[in-house]
């Protein structure tokens, strides 16, 4: 019998003796229904207090057998109960438990799937940056030599497991399984759980990179081919050889603060897209008063807010990096979650900063603050629809040169006829494509279109 039964069956037979109890004592000494409970507790507990009334010789006889009947009821449960909390204690169910409220509890998290080698040296850069994580194995954690760290065993592969592991709510997932078909597998899953999700892949066979790619990770990193390249590139400046082959470059990495005045074209772009910017990584945000150590890649920055950025100095000899692409911003209207999150995604991978509303309202206000590139906005909207947007927008001359993509269901000429005389530049029909909506936004904005007149 397991122990929550035990428990059930312990409580049951308590239950029973007491009410047994008040009901004999109803019947055999005419007791009123709270008498006969009273009389059951002190018995049952041989507390002593005194009869309410002097018991009969059936009375007292009765009392007798109660209490041998609740010594034994008692001596199960209080067994039932010791085993049962022997049981939890031993196998680690309480821990785990505890485990997974910490898990639970975690925002913008990195989840590390595979804690070999990599794993290890991975989990240690977090530690060092204080930035919180997860480890999914499928070897017990004694095992792999996890010490104090949050910690999963299972299959990582399954939906179940990262699940588990926070993966909705945590900003990036390492995929270092054992094999690079498991990490195929666990790249889709991850990527279908959550769409904005930041994967980099480990893929021990050149080969596999592109299939890890196309699963939707959003790097892919060979450790033999790494070490070989550095190893090769120490050799030739140990030699004297200058290395215009290897990929790294010697760099020099020089912390600095930067502010962030009024018109800086950084003012509400992401923590990401700075750093792309930038051509480094941001370590830090002060904004007023508070200072926060590696902030979230989706944070907005703001005016007056000052960045620490690692930046990599060139040294001379070495070719010049490509100016910074200009910040292109997009405004994505949608009520729907889910197709938000799969479009912010999209859109961060095409270069673009995207920017998102629910509702028309707060997306006409976001196109009219931002004045982006391109806005994709939904056809039925709550507040107002997106034909309305359109409109709106094209009313306002400083927008003409906003693209402006209407996403439809309607496959319908009429309708198509509706959003372009309103001022969308180009209608998508929603379909199982989720590229085409990104493709059309590119295209509408490299043909360079002229501005649209006012009230068109």
């Amino acid at each position: 019998m397991s122990s929550r039964k035990k428990i059930i069956a312990a409580t049951i037979i308590l239950i029973s003796i007491v009410l047994g109890g008040t009901f004999g004592y109803m019947q055999l000494e005419r007791y009123t229904f709270f008498q006969g409970l009273y009389m059951s507790v002190i018995t049952i507990s041989t507390v002593g207090y005194g009869e309410i009334i002097p018991l009969s010789p059936k009375g007292q006889g009765f009392s007798i057998a109660l209490i041998f009947s609740s010594i034994i009821g008692l001596a199960f449960a209080g067994r039932a109960l010791g085993e049962s909390l022997l049981e939890n204690t031993w196998s680690g169910r309480a821990e785990k438990r505890k485990m997974h409220r910490r898990i639970q509890s975690l925002k913008g998290h990195q989840i590390i799937c595979g804690f070999g080698r990599v794993g290890h040296a991975a989990a240690s850069q977090f530690v060092a940056a204080r930035s919180d994580f997860v480890i999914v194995d499928q070897a017990p954690g004694a095992e792999v030599g996890v010490d104090g760290q949050l910690y999963l065993e299972g299959d990582a592969t399954r939906e179940q497991i990262l699940l588990d592991a926070g993966i909705k709510e945590a900003r990036g997932l390492l995929a270092l399984l054992g094999s690079d078909p498991e990490n195929v597998f666990l790249v889709l899953t991850a990527r279908e759980l959550n769409p904005t999700l930041r994967i980099i892949a480990r893929a021990n066979d050149p080969n596999v990179e592109n299939k890890l790619l196309k699963a939707g990770a959003d790097k892919v990193i060979s450790p033999f081919t790494t070490a070989g390249t550095q190893i090769a590139h120490e050799m030739l400046l140990a030699t004297g050889q200058h290395d215009d082959v290897c990929a790294f470059a010697d760099v020099v990495h020089t912390p600095r603060w930067i502010s962030l005045g009024t018109d800086n074209p950084l003012i509400d772009t992401s923590i990401s897209h700075a750093a792309h910017q930038l051509g480094g990584a941001v370590l830090g945000l002060r904004r007023g008063n508070r200072d926060c150590l590696l902030p979230g890649e989706n944070e907005v920055l703001k005016d007056g807010d000052v960045l620490l950025v690692i930046q990599a100095d060139q040294e001379p000899g070495n070719k010049p990096s490509k100016e910074p692409a200009p910040i292109r911003n997009v405004v994505i209207v949608d009520d729907n979650p889910v197709i938000v999150k799969l479009y912010t995604r999209l859109f961060q991978k095409a270069g673009f900063v995207p920017h998102t509303a629910a509702n028309g309202t707060a997306g006409l206000k976001l196109i009219l603050r931002l004045r982006p590139a391109a806005a994709v906005i939904d056809f039925m909207l709550p507040v107002f629809s997106g034909i309305e947007i359109c409109e709106k927008v094209r009313q306002t001359p400083e927008l003409n040169r906003t693209r402006l993509i209407l996403f439809t269901a309607d496959d319908n000429a009429a309708t198509r006829q509706r959003a372009l005389s309103a001022g969308a530049d180009a209608v998508v029909v929603k379909s199982a494509d989720a590229q085409e909506v990104i493709n059309t936004v590119v295209q509408t904005i490299s043909e360079n279109l002229p501005p649209v007149d006012e009230g068109n």
